[in-house]
């Protein structure tokens, strides 16, 4: 979900010399170079730099490997905090576009936008995963692109009708209502990761598990294992269609309240950036304040309520809202205000179409179309370096797709 307001100037500024505030109705660049940093690697950037690392198996590049992929279960790893990111930046967005909506026609346009664009992204999340090709019983109704259109929906639909005071309760009434519900609601003592399952010989969708795990008698409290809390076993009992971790969802129903605050906290952020008595300086200043603040509360709430990213946690959000917080500041500070531009350019192209990137990933397979250039011989030929081959190739098709869209200004509004 991106601003619609006016199309940035790529144009490069001399560097170090602060640049003039951007007037009312001026789209942020930084903003969209962020949005484009985030999907670049989910689009291509994390394979690419594993299989730099593979090729050079450097100290930092090794590091950097590590980083990207997913913590199992507790914990925070930079991937864990690409999809928050997203959806912290699509609160950011939301304070931008629909104040223009409002403006030109009102209330009840707006409320027609956010309900048209929510249910359209709705709908192309659940046909990426399948639609009703396996069957209604394995449609998955929870997933990336549904969890985005109900966060962009709800934290839309709440900004236009409270005020920032009215906004703050409702997030801090989730948080701590989640931790709560997840700390004192009895569950069964019945894990139901897959792994665990199939040690007992069960599978996680056959009858037998579920008549099993009716019977358990045996309550527990406060549980945060993967299988066996609270979000994992709701999404068992009450998410109907395929569930991506077999018996339960990352994106799940309990943790999706939670998710939605992730996008409200970037509404606050979208509100400062909009305030035009802070100075640019200012602003990033205070951003990458709130933002440490926030993940240092986030990780001293994590001594109790863990940061786990596949239940939303509420220590999780404000980890993840501060880091965002943290990576808005320092893109606001290179770009708005040092004017350095140049070197974000692909970012933008990126982030302008994040919709349609993610879709044509998804759809194409652009390291499938890589290898009809440099895979097999030529790959198996380059050894350790062969599957940097490929994945350079196919990020060069992902930057020349987004940028040929952006030259023709050809934009997905979602």
């Amino acid at each position: 979900m991106s601003d619609t307001v006016e199309t940035p100037v790529l144009s490069g500024t001399t560097p170090g010399i602060p640049q003039p505030k951007p007037q009312p109705g001026r789209r942020l660049m930084s903003l969209d170079a962020l949005r484009g940093f985030d999907m670049f690697w989910i689009t291509g950037g994390d394979s690419f730099f594993q299989a730099l690392a593979t090729a050079l198996p450097v100290a930092p590049l090794m590091v950097l490997h590590q980083q990207l992929d997913h913590k199992a279960w507790q914990g925070l790893a930079f991937y864990d905090l690409i999809f928050p990111l997203f959806v912290f930046i699509v609160g950011v967005s939301i304070v931008f576009s629909l104040s223009r909506v409002l403006e030109q026609g009102g209330k009840k346009a707006a409320v027609k936008r956010i309900l048209v664009r929510g249910l359209l992204l709705y709908l192309i999340g659940v046909f990426l995963y399948g639609g009703i090709s396996k069957g209604f019983d394995n449609i998955r109704w929870l997933g990336v692109l549904q969890r985005i259109a109900i966060c962009y929906t709800c934290a839309a639909l709440i900004f236009l009708v409270f005020r920032v005071r009215g906004m703050a309760i409702i997030c801090v009434s989730v948080l701590l209502g989640y931790w709560a519900v997840t700390q004192f609601v009895p569950v069964r003592n019945f894990n139901l990761q897959t792994a665990q399952l199939k040690a007992r010989g069960l599978e996680p969708r056959s009858e037998e598990t579920r008549r099993l795990f009716l019977a358990t008698t045996d309550r527990v409290t406060g549980k945060y294992e993967d299988g066996l809390n609270l979000p994992n076993h709701v999404d068992y009992l009450y998410l109907p269609g395929f569930k991506w971790d077999g018996a339960y969802d990352p994106e799940g129903l309990l943790s999706t309240p939670a998710a939605v605050v992730t996008c409200l906290l970037g509404v606050f952020a979208g509100l400062y950036l909009r305030n035009h008595s802070a100075s640019d300086q200012r602003k990033a200043a205070v951003l990458a304040g709130v933002g440490l603040a926030g993940v240092a509360l986030g990780f001293l709430w994590g001594l109790q309520f863990p940061v786990i990213k596949k239940i939303w946690t509420s220590s999780y959000v404000l980890v993840a809202a501060g880091y965002s917080c943290i990576f808005l500041a320092i893109f606001h500070q290179v770009v708005e205000v040092w004017g350095w531009r140049k070197w974000c350019t692909p970012f933008v192209w990126i982030g302008m179409n994040a919709i349609t990137i993610y879709i044509a990933v998804h759809v194409v397979k652009f390291e499938t179309v890589a290898r009809l250039f440099v895979g097999g011989p030529v790959e198996q030929g380059l050894g350790r370096a062969g599957q940097l081959a490929v994945s350079a190739v196919a990020l060069v098709f992902v930057f020349a797709l987004v940028r040929f869209l952006y030259n023709r200004k050809i934009f997905l509004r979602l």
